[in-house]
């Protein structure tokens, strides 16, 4: 019995596979020049595995900082200050962030506390795919990002969203396009075993193969359709590899798919939403003594790596069309566990960057202090519970730079909510 498959798994598993090096066809060529001529960027920075907000983001004059993270608190000699929230809460950056406390002194990076929804899923899995439907109500629905794809004019460029990981998130995932997971442009070729004039017959009969509707035949215009798909990628994908940076970029997978992406910009080929990710940060145990250890290293790679991004974009003059946007699922508890790690926590922190962002600090941090009426805490004082909606930070996304209607894609009026860092 065939097994069935679905137009979105196609693309995702198979074009990823399926990846071949043929000349694009030209309507579909035009049409993606067309949509990505004048275009702003949205990359999205996703941590994986719950982001330490308070190793991030650093309440340093908080004497429960310290008291309730005995090992793990970073000393405040070592933070990097960057000012006070409206609450008048001193604030510092986790010391290896200084590429971002470089790009908050410019202006450019807001940070958005305390972000986040009631009654947060501790779950991964549940987590990420309710920061993924936008609706902790259901989280096994379409992502806010596949919805915003599906708004764009049709036909839809293919191209429209780039994954730079291997796993599709929910996010990702709309009703009329699949996001292509492709994760080395290197290796988004087809797989011929000749070359020459053999390998190019091959191409053109594939294409012509290809271009067969099939409409009699539900099935066979399902893979035709999707394999033109595949090959209106193809040319857009490969000029990529041969994108000269400004600069060197850390020598890491974070840092070398930012690079990819700053290629793909530079070299106009379309795209409007890409997906970043860099994990590791489910530190329950090993966090590192005094803001040391496995988490510093974590800081290092966001932090060098975004700020690589940030030049490489600034000195070809694409700062002003890009927005970066940085969550993780869930902030961690306040009080460091017996293992000096943190567990699955409540409340965390966003992040925006880029050339149209109004940089600062948005919200108020909370105050650690474990009474039983203290408002910014929840679960008996132990997590952190959140002041602005993640949805409203979306919201100012969709709004104020990719120009969309935010309530229907999102399902309801947020903005009342967002703050101003664009």
């Amino acid at each position: 019995m065939a097994t069935k498959v679905t137009r979105r798994e196609f693309i995702r598993d198979g074009v990823a596979a399926f990846t071949i090096s043929f000349a694009a066809p030209a309507f579909l060529t035009d049409i993606a020049r067309a949509q990505g001529a004048v275009s702003r960027n949205l990359v999205v920075i996703y941590l994986a595995g719950g982001n330490d907000a308070l190793n991030t983001v650093i309440p340093y004059k908080d004497s429960f900082y310290y008291s309730r993270r005995p090992a793990i608190a970073v000393p405040a000699a070592n933070v990097l200050q960057i000012g006070t929230d409206s609450a008048g809460r001193a604030l510092g950056l986790h010391p290896r962030l200084t590429g971002l406390q470089t790009i908050f002194n410019q202006g450019r990076l807001a940070i958005i506390q305390r972000a986040g929804y009631q009654n947060s899923s501790r779950s991964h899995f549940q987590g990420t795919d309710i920061w993924g439907t936008a609706n902790p109500a259901n989280a096994s629905g379409t992502g806010w990002l596949g919805r915003y794809l599906d708004t764009l004019p049709s036909p839809i460029d293919p191209l429209a969203g780039w994954n730079t990981s291997g796993t599709t998130y929910r996010a990702l995932t709309g009703n009329t396009l699949s996001v292509p997971s492709i994760t080395d442009p290197r290796s988004y070729s087809f797989a011929s075993p000749n070359s020459g004039a053999e390998a190019i017959n091959e191409r053109n009969s594939a294409i012509r193969l290809a271009s067969m509707a099939g409409a009699d035949r539900a099935n066979l215009a399902f893979v035709n359709t999707s394999a033109m798909e595949a090959f209106a990628t193809l040319d857009r994908v490969a000029s990529v590899v041969t994108y000269q940076s400004t600069l060197t970029y850390p020598n890491n997978g974070f840092a070398q798919a930012l690079k990819t992406v700053a290629g793909s910009i530079a070299k106009g080929i379309g795209t409007r939403v890409y997906w970043v990710q860099t994990g590791g940060f489910d530190t329950h145990s090993g966090q590192g003594n005094a803001g040391g250890g496995g988490y510093a290293n974590l800081m290092t790679t966001v932090g060098d790596g975004l700020l690589a991004f940030y030049n490489d974009l600034q000195n070809q003059g694409l700062l002003d069309s890009t927005l970066m946007l940085q969550f993780s699922e869930f902030g961690r508890r306040i009080s460091e566990n017996g293992s000096n790690g943190t567990d699955h926590g409540a409340g965390g922190i966003m992040m925006a960057i880029g050339g149209g962002v109004r940089g600062g600090l948005y919200g108020t941090a909370p105050d650690l202090n474990p009474r039983p009426d203290n408002p910014t805490l929840e679960n008996s004082g132990n997590d952190v519970t959140y002041e602005t909606d993640f949805r409203a930070v979306y919201a100012k996304v969709l709004d104020g730079w990719l120009g969309t209607n935010s309530a229907a894609i999102l399902g309801g009026d947020f903005r009342g909510g967002a703050p101003a860092f664009i």
